[in-house]
């Protein structure tokens, strides 16, 4: 993880009062973690880090693109993504139990390495449904020719289903016709 280097804040001899880092991520960064679901990227993050006697308050503000494919035609597309995060570390010499805010590191420290919780931010931030809308673009990412196909499925899905005249899907006229109240007779 020699690539997070850069992400090591001075944290030892550093003032009390605001201090501001500024970082651009591609897929460098990405590539610090082989596990990902996503490996290229261009985000600009901002880390605020508001120094205090016993803790430490981070800001996390970061906004650009990942690399990712579309849920919805299947296209690599450049979604966009921006988020706003707080993590508190606190100084701890005793082994405290940690939650999601909120971590504990040994008053002696001399840096603490945001990275990894730059990269969790960045993952949490992405949309469980990864789709674009490219329609009002002029440069369209996506795959037209899937989606003009899946609207035509779409469409035309519902009407061979369902019969024309009755209305009724035979999928669920075919179960109207099951006997449910057959009990099993008892020896």
């Amino acid at each position: 993880m020699n690539g997070l280097i850069p992400f090591s804040l001075p944290i030892k001899g550093l003032r009390n009062g605001v201090h501001e880092f500024q970082y651009e991520l591609g897929a460098a960064f990405f590539a610090e973690f082989p596990e990902s679901p996503v490996q290229d990227g261009k985000l600009s993050l901002k880390v605020i880090l508001d120094k205090q006697p016993t803790l430490f308050v981070l800001f996390f503000d970061f906004a650009g693109t990942v690399r990712t494919d579309c849920d919805r035609c299947l296209a690599e597309i450049d979604l966009p993504i921006a988020d706003q995060q707080q993590l508190i570390v606190k100084l701890s010499e005793e082994n405290e139990v940690e939650d999601a805010e909120v971590i504990y590191i040994h008053p002696e420290s001399s840096e603490l390495n945001v990275g990894t919780f730059a990269y969790e931010f960045i993952i949490l931030a992405i949309p469980l449904t990864r789709t674009y809308d490219c329609v009002a673009d002029n440069y369209r990412q996506c795959n037209m020719e899937m989606l003009d196909l899946l609207s035509k499925k779409l469409v035309a899905a519902p009407d061979a289903q369902d019969n024309p005249e009755t209305g009724e899907n035979p999928i669920w006229s075919a179960l109207k016709d099951l006997n449910i109240n057959n009990t099993n007779e008892r020896d």
